[in-house]
């Protein structure tokens, strides 16, 4: 039989490992395996799987539906497959290649060996732009305009199923030792139906000012695409959004508008979009292109610059929300809950962990990767290490947390949603409550150092410090030599656009 390991791809439409094993004429069997080393890693949390399972449920009604059946099973996977194999012969496992951590790429290597010694034919798909084995980036783009534009493969209209199997139940987080959810609910939906209900509605009516609203916490929610879980765990293809995205531009380059502005708007909002896609797979391509900036700064002359143990009171502090810096602590709650921010707060959380609170952006990663439901390793780790300034050929970007109040929430609303010991502060101490006069804490209820911390850490000190340290390493001619060696590895090969 032809044998479908699902991953980090949950959908039927345009899914190639499983057009290629329907294809074939002979029985097919689609398999998903919940592996407990891997939830056992530090980076795995019950949202994950909260989303992995809403997804599975929609795709096993899908898949049966068609007359298929979806296989879950509870074990390391050389062992699930070794135990199909003994019940009916596997002539060729499909699947889509993987970005993942070390820890994938050493099960897949594992999974390999069990193919070659079994006599399987194991045959891996593409589904994203990232391209194995790449020589240098020379030329990336083209190759990633090349692939987002091949032809997408339609749902199986029917499965041959293979022999009698036990369906297997989702398993619970105690089962595979998480901790549960106290209230999942503000928690994105998982499945195929809720990524192309997100798609239509971006491109019908929510992203037309993407461009202008994708930065603010207070707008991002609704103006973002919201697509990213869906992305990171496959129930929607990159190819598709982006030839939606294509036929969108080009809809709009054809039409006739009396409202010139306007349409201009809508396509600076649609090629914002396209820029970001790009980037999705750009950063992922690095996690590809060397495994272990997971947890290896890339530019090594930064190691040893930062403790390796943080410290436990101004990490506690970050992550509970506690820092007395309000946009910050807004975020890390709401993250928290919702397991998504936008992609402005999340630089600024993390320049403020790795600069003014100087922590490891590997302890810190590793919290953040739990808490996004969109956690996606290439994007993940390659994000924290530019915005932690290790990669040595990005720009030392430290964000000013006060200032960016002013620029995103400056009458505090979102503050004042996830910081409720904040309601009562007039907007014009939202952003530095701890300025406000004694008189005026005591009588709206907010006392500096009681009902809401004090900061932590002094902002202008703190940017003084990091700003001296990270010009220190950048400044040396090792340091440079290694940058450009970086930069030939990782480094974006697009022409700037002159101004």
């Amino acid at each position: 039989m032809q044998l479908v390991w699902f991953k980090r791809d949950l959908r039927l439409h345009d899914h190639r490992p499983l057009v290629a094993a329907c294809r074939s004429g002979q029985p097919v069997l689609c398999l998903y395996v919940f592996e407990p080393q891997l939830w056992k890693q530090p980076d795995a949390d019950a949202r994950h799987l909260h989303f992995i399972n809403q997804s599975l449920r929609q795709l096993r009604a899908k898949i049966e539906a068609i007359s298929g059946q979806l296989v879950v099973r509870v074990g390391e996977v050389v062992e699930v497959l070794t135990a199909i194999h003994r019940q009916q012969a596997i002539e060729f496992l499909h699947s889509h290649q993987e970005t993942g951590t070390l820890w994938t790429f050493q099960r897949d290597k594992a999974v390999a060996r069990w193919c070659r010694d079994s006599g399987v034919a194991w045959v891996e798909q593409t589904q994203n732009g990232v391209i194995r084995r790449l020589q240098n980036r020379d030329g990336w783009a083209r190759r990633w305009h090349l692939r987002m534009s091949e032809p997408l493969q339609p749902s199986p209209a029917a499965i041959h199923a293979a022999g009698d199997f036990q369906s297997g139940d989702l398993p619970t987080p105690q089962q595979l030792g998480l901790i549960d959810l106290a209230d999942p609910s503000q928690l994105q939906n998982g499945g195929e139906s809720a990524a192309h209900e997100l798609l239509r509605s971006f491109f019908r009516e929510r992203g037309h000012n993407y461009h202008r609203e994708m930065s603010s916490p207070l707008t991002a929610g609704e103006s973002c695409s919201r697509l990213s879980p869906h992305l990171a765990w496959g129930t929607i293809s990159i190819p598709q959004v982006y030839q939606t995205l294509q036929r969108q531009i080009r809809r709009h380059q054809l039409r006739r508008s009396n409202t010139l502005a306007k349409q201009e708007h809508s396509l600076s909002a649609l090629k914002a979009f396209g820029e970001r896609l790009h980037w999705h797979c750009h950063f992922m391509q690095k996690l590809e292109d060397q495994p272990d900036i997971e947890s290896v700064n890339m530019h090594r002359a930064y190691d040893g610059l930062w403790p390796d143990e943080p410290n436990r009171q101004l990490f506690e502090a970050w992550k509970a929300g506690r820092t007395g810096y309000p946009l910050v602590d807004a975020c890390m709650r709401a993250v928290r809950e919702t397991g998504w921010l936008n992609f402005r707060m999340r630089a600024m959380v993390v320049s403020f962990a790795s600069y003014h609170l100087w922590l490891d952006w590997k302890a810190t990663s590793l919290w953040l990767a739990r808490m996004f439901t969109d956690y996606e390793p290439g994007i993940h780790y390659s994000q924290f290490q530019m915005q932690s300034g290790t990669t040595g050929i990005s720009s030392v970007r430290i964000y000013n947390p006060v200032k960016q109040v002013h620029d995103h929430d400056p009458d505090g609303t979102f503050i004042r949603e996830w910081v409720p010991e904040l309601l009562n502060v007039p907007s014009e101490h939202i952003a530095e409550p701890h300025m406000m006069p004694s008189t005026l804490q005591q009588r709206i209820g907010c006392v500096i150092g009681s009902t809401y911390p004090t900061p932590i850490v002094n902002h202008q000190r703190a940017y003084a410090r990091a700003e001296r340290r990270m010009k220190r390493v950048r400044q040396g001619q090792e340091s440079r030599r290694e940058a450009q060696a970086v930069f030939v590895r990782h480094g974006s090969r697009r022409r700037r656009r002159r101004r």
